[in-house]
């Protein structure tokens, strides 16, 4: 039981931690990092309090004798496994379109760090030492 529980707590943060908090930390600007860190943080806790909500009303029997006092009827729970498993699914694709970032600030890897060096011939550093 311990085994299992320590890879189902080892799956469940190894794929969902990588793409809500890693991934981000490396793929955002560094001067904007830190609000879309945040934007990114909110939106995965607002997709899950959606996700858990709507898990509840959508799970309900579409028959509506079978329904818990409360709720509407549903598409039921097998039908909303299957939209969950969509979802998923989804998710999944769509984490390959994040750019790796192999080491690299984003600034690096869309030549921002390059065209701000061609322009700073003139620049000085706050210890009076001349950038080249």
């Amino acid at each position: 039981f311990v085994v299992m529980y320590g890879l189902t707590f080892f799956f469940a943060n190894f794929g969902p931690n990588a793409t809500t908090f890693i991934v981000p930390a490396e793929i955002f600007p560094a001067r904007l990092r830190s609000t879309c860190h945040g934007i990114s943080a909110a939106a995965g806790k607002a997709g899950a309090i959606i996700g858990a909500f709507g898990f509840l009303y959508a799970a309900q029997s579409p028959d509506p004798a079978h329904v818990d006092a409360g709720y509407k009827p549903g598409i039921g729970v097998q039908k909303a496994l299957y939209v969950l498993a969509a979802c998923n699914l989804l998710g999944f694709l769509v984490t390959f379109l994040v750019p790796e970032s192999k080491g690299k600030s984003l600034e690096e890897m869309s030549g921002e760090a390059d065209a701000e060096e061609g322009n700073g011939a003139n620049k000085v550093r706050p210890s009076g030492e001349q950038l080249v």
